[in-house]
């Protein structure tokens, strides 16, 4: 997340966006500074990205099975937002959201096998899953309302001030878990280990291998411009129940392009990596499928429409 924090700052600098952002006086600086909607926003935003990273990381629960309860759950509440802000949901982005939902309801309906954990649910899950869904609401609507417009300079502030937010608050919420103690939770020893591990990422990670330390600060990189590239494609004027399931979709593809690439470099380990489930890969070939729903019919609408003129 540190890492993330250095990216967000290069990132705005050399693209000259602080300029977007709303400012303020501090003493004889005038400094770019959040509005109290874009700093709920953020807030919902840093609370996507701690969930989302903890859902991936619960003992017991599949990584798939935890991506697909989000991105589900999403998928769900991108027109319900576009109806609560009286948003004209056009024909394309109905079929890309319910091949979307095909999709899981496809990857869902494999036969639990023996011994498999996939279907676990527990407390915990079933809370970083609800405070996700929530601020994902939560940031939806703010955007919806207060960005989604003709004019790119209002949704060039809104971007800067979420993200300048979103990774600090992220980073502050780490370092306060950190320091907490063990705090009793309905998965037992789960949060004691959780901070535990949260210190050393503080502390002694540093410590460690150059390449797992290089490793970290890449993966890093990568979030906050998963976050940029992500956040860009929600604040598109077109209603959510188009941005969703095109930023939903790009999500689930890069899953499935990870699992071969692991299944590919470690089919020989001991243990061996296993294949990539044949239920997830058909649920991506409907992801392919929405995707073209998403992109060839607005194509041709542009196209329509210049003829027209």
């Amino acid at each position: 997340m540190a890492a993330s924090l250095v990216g967000m700052v290069i990132f705005l600098t050399v693209m000259d966006w602080w300029r977007f952002a709303t400012h303020g006086r501090l003493g004889p600086w005038n400094l770019p500074r959040p509005t109290r909607w874009t700093f709920l926003s953020g807030i919902g935003t840093g609370l996507i990205v701690i969930t989302t990273t903890m859902a991936y990381t619960i003992e017991g629960v599949s990584i798939v099975f935890a991506m697909l309860l989000m991105r589900g759950g999403l998928l769900i509440l991108a027109p319900l937002v576009d109806f609560l802000s009286r948003r004209r949901v056009r024909w394309f982005s109905w079929a890309g959201l319910v091949l979307s939902l095909v999709a899981l309801l496809v990857a869902f309906s494999e036969p639990p096998r023996p011994g498999s954990s996939r279907f676990t649910l527990n407390l915990f899950l079933l809370a970083d899953v609800a405070v996700y869904l929530a601020s994902y609401f939560l940031r939806l609507r703010f955007m919806s309302r207060l960005a989604k417009c003709d004019d790119p300079d209002v949704t060039k502030r809104y971007f800067v001030e979420e993200q300048m937010v979103a990774t600090p608050v992220i980073l502050l919420v780490l370092a306060l878990l950190a320091a907490s103690g063990g705090v009793p939770d309905a998965v037992p020893g789960a949060w004691g280990h959780f901070t535990d591990s949260l210190r050393q990422g503080f502390t002694t990670f540093w410590l460690r291998d150059p390449v797992i330390v290089g490793t970290a600060i890449l993966i890093g990189v990568c979030s906050q411009f998963t976050g940029i590239f992500g956040g860009l494609i929600l604040l598109d004027k077109s209603e959510n129940a188009f941005a969703v399931p095109v930023n939903r979709c790009s999500s689930v593809l890069a899953g499935v392009l990870a699992s071969l690439l692991l299944w590919l470099v470690w089919r020989q380990a001991d243990p061996p990596q296993p294949p990539p489930d044949p239920y997830e890969m058909a649920g991506a070939a409907v992801v392919i499928l929405a995707i073209v729903f998403l992109t060839v019919p607005p194509q041709w609408e542009r196209r329509r429409a210049l003829g027209a003129r």
